[in-house]
Formats: C-alpha cells, sequence, structure tokens
C-alpha cells in the first residue's frame, strides 16, 4: 500500500526543547491514523510539520513521494480541522464552507453548489443561511469538516476536533467521523490525548511520549501487546508488574501488563490470593483493588457480579496470555 506521509528522522526543536526527536513514520494512503499522547508529547507539532505550518528542524517529509520542506500550506494535498473550528464569524455557514474555493477564485455559483454538496455530506442540508453562532458545538465542528473538505485534500488532518464537545455528543461524532473516513477513502491524521477515541476510531495508532514514538500499531496490538510500561499505563489502565513480581506469578523476569478486565475473582485459597483494599463503582463494572503479599492489584468485575468488601480475602485467577511481558526501560 502506497504511503500518505513519511517522516524519515524527523526533528523539531525549539531552543533546547526537542518537541521530536527524530522520528520515523509512515502513514498508509487511506488509513485512519491516529496520533496520541500526552501533552507536550510531540504530536501536535507533527501534525504541524505535516501541514507546513512548521518545518522541521532535521529530517525529512514526503507526501506521497514528494518532499515537502519548505513548501507553503497552500501548495500542499493536506486540510486541517482545527480544535477551535476557526469559523469566520461575519459569514455565513456556506461562505465558510466555500472560503476555500473562493481564495482559489472559484466562481460563486459553482463553489456555493460545492458547499452544498459537502454541507449535505455532514447531514446539514438547508443550514447554509444561518451563522457559526446559530449553532451547536457539533453543527460547528461539522461546518469546519465541510470546510476541509469542500478542498479536496488527500489528507485531512484533525487537531483535537472534538476536546469541545460534551461526552455523548463527542461519542456521536466519534462514529460519524469513522463513517465519513470510510466513505471518502481519505487518509484522516487524528490527533487526540483520549485513548477512548483513538482505540474506536483509528487503523492505526502512534503513541507518543518526549517527542518520540513509543509505540505504532492496532488499536488491539497497542492495548493487548503494550511494548513499554508507558504505553501499559497511558493506553487504558494497566497493573505494570515488577520484574521480581512477574516472576512470582510464573512470567519470565521482565516488567508485565496485566489489565484489570483480565482477572477473575475467585474463592480464597487457591495459589493466589489477598486482600480488598478498595472498591470503587463505575456503572459499566467495579473495580477492586487487592494487596497480595506487597503488591497492589486492581481488578475489574462487570455489572451484576458480586463484589466483596474491603477488608475480605479473594483469589484471584487469570489466563497465562492475559500477563504481557514489555522491553526493559520507560
Amino acid at each position: 500500500m502506497a504511503c500518505a506521509v513519511e517522516f524519515e528522522r524527523v526533528a523539531r526543536h525549539f531552543g533546547e526543547v526537542r518537541a521530536v526527536d527524530g522520528v520515523d513514520l509512515a502513514i498508509p494512503e487511506g488509513a485512519f491514523f491516529a496520533m496520541l499522547g500526552p501533552s507536550g508529547s510531540g504530536k501536535t507539532t507533527c501534525l504541524r510539520l505535516i501541514s507546513g505550518f512548521d518545518q522541521p528542524t532535521a529530517g525529512h517529509i514526503r507526501i506521497f513521494g514528494e518532499a515537502v520542506e519548505g513548501v507553503p500550506p497552500n501548495r500542499r494535498s493536506v486540510n486541517t480541522v482545527f480544535q477551535d473550528y476557526a469559523l469566520f464569524p461575519h459569514l455565513d455557514v456556506r461562505d465558510n464552507v466555500a472560503y476555500g474555493p473562493m481564495v482559489r477564485g472559484v466562481p460563486k455559483a459553482e463553489r456555493h453548489r460545492a458547499a452544498e454538496e459537502m454541507l449535505a455530506l455532514v447531514k446539514l442540508s438547508g443550514y447554509g443561511d444561518r451563522k457559526p453562532g446559530q449553532l451547536s458545538g457539533g453543527q460547528r465542528q461539522r461546518v469546519a469538516l465541510a470546510r476541509a473538505l469542500v478542498n479536496r485534500p488527500r489528507v485531512l488532518l484533525l487537531d483535537e476536533p472534538l476536546g469541545a464537545l460534551d461526552l455523548k455528543l463527542r461519542e456521536a461524532m466519534q462514529d460519524e467521523l469513522k463513517a465519513l473516513q470510510t466513505r471518502l477513502g481519505i487518509t484522516f491524521v487524528f490527533v487526540t490525548h483520549d485513548q477512548g477515541e483513538a482505540l474506536s476510531m483509528a487503523d492505526t495508532v502512534a503513541v507518543f511520549t518526549e517527542g518520540r514514538i513509543a509505540q505504532v500499531g492496532t488499536p488491539s496490538e497497542i492495548y493487548e501487546r503494550p511494548r513499554t510500561r508507558f504505553v501499559a499505563d497511558f493506553v487504558g489502565s494497566s497493573n505494570v508488574l515488577p520484574p521480581e513480581v512477574a516472576a512470582r506469578f510464573g512470567a519470565g523476569p521482565a516488567w508485565a501488563s496485566l489489565r484489570p478486565e483480565a482477572l477473575r475473582l475467585t474463592a480464597p485459597g487457591g495459589a493466589i490470593e489477598g486482600r480488598v483494599t478498595a472498591t470503587r463503582y463505575l456503572g459499566a463494572g467495579t473495580r477492586v483493588g487487592i494487596d497480595i503479599g506487597g503488591v497492589e492489584l486492581t481488578a475489574l468485575t462487570p455489572a451484576g457480579s458480586p463484589v466483596p468488601a474491603p477488608g475480605e480475602r479473594v483469589g484471584l485467577a487469570w489466563a497465562p496470555e492475559a500477563l504481557h511481558l514489555m522491553e526493559p526501560g520507560q
């Protein structure tokens, strides 16, 4: 499969700060690709390097095989949807969407026709005469999408576009974005610090930390087989066990990840047992903290299961493959 975007040893330094530190990356054409990481990890800087709003200190960036260092944003086959949407409040929705074609000199009737097509694509037919201030947050997000898509980019960059939405609307827009990307077949590069967004929408996820990529893989690979302690701890929640503890549980002497939902509570008296230290009700399940000889583990029991009280002794069991060994280091 052809690559839409390639990074070769790309770095971006701001004085002594290494915002991006020698990143190698290949984003397949037509993929929904997520850049996931905490604030300051380098993901947004990488997005700006792709868009042309920033330039690398070192390394090479190619978009569909063409080097783009020094190429301005308006000459790249990409468009960006920003976190704040950046809509023009004095223009109606139709002219907001048609702004890019207007700048390129497209006649008014033609650009308005293209804008209406994009509004229909994002389920906003009939909203063209409204101003952005008359729309909800989710509707403004759709207008920003339509404005980016009307330029027919080969790569769409999305900089945490759902961050300002409430939980229910954010979840609905996740489904809509994924369906839209599947329908259009263009490459989406989505920056987020929200693990749920990345895991639920992306085909491939790159986890960033301290200007570098800690791991690239499918959502299931990232979650079920984290490469490092950082990935295990950042993506979802995990019992991260030091080598001596993993060895106690029958694994090799290496750092290990054991997801809470993989643990089963049993009656005490088995090979592994401990004392319940705390419980936390989450609706869809209950988190149970268990002390096993000085090692604190967290189990997640599904809704409807019996929940032991703090102080009770319980047994613990898990499938051998649930204990995943990781690479040394952070």
